[in-house]
């Protein structure tokens, strides 16, 4: 996905703002995650969403996503963002994000999805390193459940 970058879309010195490209990411995640689910699906979490240079007024925002582990009802999918100063030729990576998504039925209920099988050792690599953070997520609710008792 890529889109030009606009001066609605930043601060008044010219960097875009942040919110504008976690709305973009979330829409070509989401995008992937339907596609492959052939169902509609909904942002259940953003895992990380690091920035790691700006993005100004007149650059393409481009956008790259895949899906990097399906569950039974949930999928991750990965995008890096990418930012081409259109006059320059110059591409600089300014953000990656990892974010969760689950499949709904047409009641609104979660629903399973296919089966994802890495077909490179890229997306072997991708899959083991999402199986990873989806242990830590749910690590992590669990401890946070059972330290919060009120």
């Amino acid at each position: 996905m890529a889109v030009q970058m606009n001066p609605e879309d930043a601060n008044p010195v010219g960097n875009v703002h942040g919110g504008i490209i976690m709305k973009y990411v979330d829409t070509a995640a989401g995008v992937v995650a339907i596609r492959h689910a052939r169902k509609n699906a909904v942002t259940a979490s953003i895992d990380r969403l690091d920035f790691h240079n700006p993005v100004f007024v007149g650059d393409l925002l481009i956008l790259k996503a895949s899906l990097n582990m399906a569950g039974k009802s949930s999928m991750e999918v990965g995008v890096r963002v990418e930012a081409e100063n259109l006059l320059t030729g110059e591409i600089r990576h300014t953000a990656s994000a990892y974010l969760t998504f689950v499949a709904l039925d047409q009641n609104g209920r979660p629903s399973t999805v296919p089966p994802l099988t890495p077909e490179t050792p890229e997306e072997e690599r991708r899959n083991c390193e999402a199986l990873i953070r989806k242990k830590y997520r749910m690590e992590q609710k669990a401890l946070e459940a059972a330290n919060c008792k009120v």
